[in-house]
């Protein structure tokens, strides 16, 4: 057999597509280095999205990889490091936030919120650090989801609020500054100003990932979002019926019209599996999140189940990623999240040019 050559584990590496980036970890740029010394083989790989509960898995998987095509002992080191991408082009990023991810539909009832809470607790997880911004002024749902009713922010010099602290996220909402029957009649320039403020007066500290929790629709909330928020990405959130995809794909075209990355489509009620019998069936329709993605020619992130425990456990204030963290939903949860952060990794970082070199010949 042909000695183990330098050359051999990059071809190999080139074979094996990383789940998470769609690509392998070659052509993403990840393999920061190569040794070689008769059939041991170290590998060292840089990726720009958290991986701590991942980790075992991915070097497992390398190694199983690499053993394949003739390398006896395989050490694989992982790091990651999270960095700022390029936002809208009149605007930078948030100081101290490096990426804001906006977690949107265009139709209401689809689980949006649930799955904001699920997604940025699964980046946390993996070791982000993260915060959750919920921008539904007229429903504010997550101190309830968070478990934080009844918390009230401090300020300590009464211009800015520190945000409330769960589950290792940092949150604000309006949910926490006002009494919990109150109704917001407010008009939509009142709704605008709440949400900048929400934003730019709470001392986030150094975060990796903001995650904005949006109201459904495409109105004064996402307008404001897209004209004064630096977003790096966006997730769109959907059921499978026809009438959702509908909207759905209304909400995907909002984010392209404005310059926003779409990271994905996150299906939710993709199946239901009764807890009695054990018969599958899909109640909302089968297939529409992956009919979406491909027609917008964006990533399905992941297809949730139609599954009461996600309800029960996040009316308590215990999301599944942190009530069941190794169970099936909040797997699914977490495949999602790695998925959105690992294709945000691949966008341009913030700072580099928008423009392409242009080289002129004197002949």
């Amino acid at each position: 057999m042909a000695a183990l050559t330098q050359a051999a584990v990059e071809n190999a590496l080139r074979g094996w597509t990383e789940p998470h980036l769609g690509e392998d970890l070659v052509t993403a740029g990840a393999v920061s280095g190569i040794r070689v010394d008769g059939g041991r083989v170290e590998v060292t790989l840089e990726l720009g999205f958290p991986v701590e509960r991942y980790r075992r898995a991915l070097v497992e998987a390398v190694r199983e990889h690499l053993r394949g095509v003739g390398a006896d002992d395989v050490s694989v080191e992982v790091r990651w490091a999270v960095s700022a991408h390029q936002v809208q082009a009149a605007l930078k990023p948030m100081e101290g936030v490096k990426n804001v991810i906006a977690v949107a539909s265009a139709k209401g009832g689809v689980g949006k919120s649930t799955s904001a809470v699920n997604l940025a607790l699964a980046l946390a997880a993996e070791g982000a650090k993260v915060g959750l911004l919920d921008a539904d002024i007229y429903g504010p749902s997550l101190p309830r989801m968070m478990g934080i009713e009844g918390q009230r922010p401090q300020s300590p010099d009464n211009k800015s609020i520190l945000p409330l602290t769960a589950h290792g996220v940092a949150v604000m909402s309006i949910g926490v500054l006002v009494k919990q029957e109150e109704a917001m009649v407010w008009r939509g320039p009142m709704v605008t100003q709440a949400l900048t403020q929400l934003l730019n007066d709470t001392r986030w500290g150094e975060l990796d990932y903001l995650v904005i929790d949006l109201p459904p629709g495409t109105g004064d909330i996402q307008l404001t979002l897209a004209q004064r928020v630096p977003v790096a990405g966006s997730v769109i959130v959907t059921t499978p019926q026809d009438i959702a995809t509908l909207d759905a794909r209304r909400g995907i075209r909002m984010f392209q019209k404005v310059k926003v990355p779409v990271l994905g489509v996150l299906e939710n009620m993709a199946l239901h599996v009764c807890s009695n019998c054990g018969h599958e069936e899909h109640v909302f329709g089968a297939g529409g999140g992956q009919q979406l993605a491909d027609a917008e020619g964006v990533a399905l992130l992941g297809s949730m189940p139609l599954d009461i425990g996600i309800r029960e456990q996040t009316d308590a204030g215990q999301p599944t990623v942190v009530a069941d963290p190794d169970g099936r939903v909040a797997g699914l949860y977490r495949e999602a999240a790695l998925r959105a952060a690992a294709r945000l990794s691949r966008q341009a970082e913030a700072g580099a040019s928008r423009f392409p070199n242009i080289q002129v010949d004197e002949d």
